[in-house]
């Protein structure tokens, strides 16, 4: 048997370490995978979408790069220089008519960081426009901004040894068990054989993850911050806040402490919908835990309020000093394999290259420096979020949409809205490795891009764990990796200068240098040594040998921020954007399942998952069930103020009453009508603008069999909620 080949998992950001050999000569796939035993941060360990990955690669390959006039048109395959030369024309004609604000990328996690960061180099330095922003908005822009807020820097402090040696793990917004499964196998069978060690969850639902916990606190949807506070609340009454930790390393706790007196426990378990008993056993295994560590993600970050709510959390960890330590601290689960990278590499509106901002003139002149640009070339503001990309096709100032490795005609909010606006856009970009999907509806130009397995480059995990995923077979038809096809762009426009790269690892290392002095200092780590030295974690300066014992931020106490001090902040609770009304009775909140990943690009086209999953659905509590005469299985019309949508109902007790469950995977392409952001809202976070993607209103009506449903007409969100 041939050595088999170490690479990654490419979908969530748990970063599993794969091990790929030839297949069996009568399997499906000319490849096997299995977990990489020697990978630090799964250990051997694979769920079902890393075992079958391979299944996916060769169906539905986009191959060639195709062409249309009009969306009315069929696509004509023409040559790859055929096409650069209508994007750079386009791209020349947009700058001369419009300026560059009129050209926006929209890109993705499923990148590697050689493509995030090129493509960073082509936007923001030499066209001299921020709007760059990628999915990661959608997904962990609000941990982002909490961890700036309150700590000076991104990055998890926390890494996944963490998980086997807490005394109190508190699952808040995550359902952990099913979106990060190798994340809570680990912390399962730690608490499974530590007696002392407490395992509490806050989700509305009673998910698998909240089916294990010590105690299951099922909030109502948007009440997230009324709980921290609340627990904050009890803390400091009875005696479990570290003072001495609050005077020597934090600043703010005066404006904390008055706002927390607002939440006592009657208030909080009144407005949560909980007992004070179960609020109360929360503050209490907090208080008595030696060693707390919090776990969250999209049902804290994909909310109006989502940096409020990850800082409250974090309150939490700074109130009884719960940071810098093993077995403690604030720990957000990526969503996609290589959000972490992009933030690195400065792949949102707002970021550039080494964790930098648009908007210090300092960052900027590093920066410039470094790409050989004129001093002023990268603008002063931040670009554009995705949604605000999606406004100003609305209004006619985007001449150039660039869309790469993500299907926003799924997973955007509002999406009646959102498509609209694509049927605007003068000329749309899609690059992308399979066809169709529901994006390519709207796309006037496709480029064919390499994948996982056909290309070589970085990703960093939830943990700051830097893993070379190496490309280990030919890519089919014309496909390019996606940091070849901005290089040629660039190159083509002028910046051979920028773009001398040949290979990823050139790129990753001239990246690496711009982390130089950094929070994420990677100047030690290469693809050479990665090759041969295998994963290692950030920081890791130049001359630094991997340590596994530095594996935590802030073990020193000291923190990102002037002052050295970690600050508290002070919210009270918004709650939803968008709360039920007499119209609109029911909050819709939805997730994700263990087999399916976002849009089913991947996973719709592997046999397994699809049989695991077949049909989108509704979960609906028996009590609101009865009352609507509606039974198990029996259609159900679904309309917010945006759209509609059909699902089959799933009648459980596993959903509070009052609240609505669906899964979000289903897209035009898999299932009819099933699109769960037909009815979601793009009312954001003011600081991560990160849309609330998790909760809506919604009413209910049972489908009759020949009779027609009678809906309300829709109201238009920008006219009833914040943007």
């Amino acid at each position: 048997m041939s050595e088999p080949i170490k690479t990654l998992c490419p979908y969530c950001g748990v970063g599993c370490g794969l091990e790929v050999i030839p297949g069996e000569p009568a399997s499906k796939t000319p490849w096997q995978v299995r977990g990489d035993r020697d990978h630090p941060s799964s250990l051997g360990m694979v769920c079902v979408k890393g075992a079958t990955v391979a299944e996916s690669i060769g169906k539905d390959r986009l191959l060639y790069p195709m062409w249309r006039e009009t969306l009315e048109q069929p696509f004509r395959r023409i040559s790859w220089d055929e096409a650069f030369e209508k994007i750079c024309d386009r791209i020349q004609t947009v700058i001369q008519t419009q300026g560059a604000d009129a050209i926006c990328m929209y890109g993705s996690g499923q990148f590697v960081t050689e493509d995030y960061y090129t493509a960073q180099k082509l936007m923001k330095g030499c066209l001299g426009t921020n709007n760059f922003d990628a999915n990661s908005r959608l997904c962990m822009s609000s941990a982002v901004s909490g961890y700036i807020q309150s700590l000076g820097a991104d990055g998890p402090p926390c890494c996944y040894d963490d998980l086997e040696t807490t005394d109190c793990a508190f699952i808040i917004g995550s359902n952990t068990a099913e979106c990060h499964p190798i994340v809570f196998n680990r912390l399962r069978k730690y608490h499974k054989k530590t007696p002392h060690v407490r395992l509490i969850v806050v989700d509305p639902r009673t998910t698998p993850t909240a089916a294990a916990a010590d105690l299951h606190l099922a909030i109502r949807p948007g009440t997230d911050i009324d709980l921290l506070n609340g627990i904050a609340y009890l803390l400091i009454q009875s005696g479990h806040d570290a003072p001495d930790f609050v005077a020597q390393h934090t600043t703010g706790f005066a404006d904390f402490a008055a706002v927390v007196q607002h939440y006592p426990p009657s208030v909080v378990a009144e407005r949560c919908g909980i007992p004070v008993e179960a609020l109360e056993t929360a503050a209490r295994y907090w208080g008595e835990s030696a060693r707390v560590l919090s776990l969250w993600s999209m049902g804290m970050n994909q909310s109006s309020e989502g940096t409020a709510k990850v800082r409250s959390l974090i309150n939490l960890h700074l109130l009884t000093g719960q940071i810098g330590k093993a077995g403690a601290g604030p720990f957000s689960l990526t969503g996609q394999p290589n959000a972490m990278g992009g933030r690195e590499a400065g792949g949102l509106s707002h970021l550039l290259p080494g964790y930098r901002s648009v908007t210090s003139p300092q960052h900027r002149a590093d920066v410039e420096t470094a790409w050989q640009l004129p001093a002023g070339r990268i603008a002063p503001q931040p670009g554009r979020s995705v949604w605000e990309m999606i406004v100003g096709l609305e209004n006619d100032e985007v001449g150039l949409f660039w869309i790469a490795a993500t299907n926003p005609a799924v997973s955007l909010p509002d999406l009646e809205r959102t498509k609209a606006a694509l049927r605007r856009s003068p000329f749309t970009i899609y690059q992308e490795a399979y066809h169709p999907t529901e994006t390519t509806e709207y796309a006037h130009l496709l480029l064919p891009a390499t994948q996982w397995s056909e290309k070589s480059g970085t990703m960093t995990n939830s943990e700051r764990c830097v893993t070379l995923a190496s490309a280990f077979q030919v890519a089919p038809g014309e496909a390019r990796e996606d940091w070849a096809i901005f290089a040629e762009v660039g190159r083509r426009l002028g910046f051979a200068t920028q773009f001398p790269f040949q290979t990823s690892a050139e790129i990753h290392a001239e990246f690496v240098k711009l982390t130089r002095d950094r929070p994420c200092d990677m100047t030690g780590i290469s693809h050479e040594r990665l090759h041969t030295a295998g994963p290692l974690q950030w920081p890791l300066p130049l001359g630094e040998t991997a340590n596994r014992q530095a594996k935590r931020l802030y073990t020193d106490l000291k923190f990102h921020t002037p002052d050295g001090r970690a600050r508290f902040s002070a919210y009270h609770s918004r709650g939803l954007a968008e709360p039920p009304d007499q119209q609109f009775p029911f909050i819709l909140t939805t997730g994700r399942l263990y087999g399916h990943w976002h849009t089913q690009t991947r996973t719709g086209r592997t046999d397994k998952i699809r049989q695991m999953h077949p049909h989108p659905f509704i979960e609906i509590h028996p009590r609101d069930a009865e009352q609507l005469a509606i039974a198990e299985g029996d259609l159900v019309a679904v309309q917010s103020r945006r759209g509609s949508a059909q699902f089959p109902a799933k009648v459980t007790r596993a959903i509070a009453p009052g609240t609505v469950f669906v899964p979000m995977h289903w897209g035009a392409l898999w299932a009819d009508h099933a699109e769960a952001n037909a009815l979601t809202h793009p009312a954001a976070c003011p600081d991560s603008k990160q849309p609330e993607l998790k909760a809506c209103s919604v009413m209910l009506v049972p489908v009759r069999i020949g009779e027609a449903i009678a809906f309300s007409p829709a109201i238009r969100t920008e006219n009833t909620l914040p943007v």
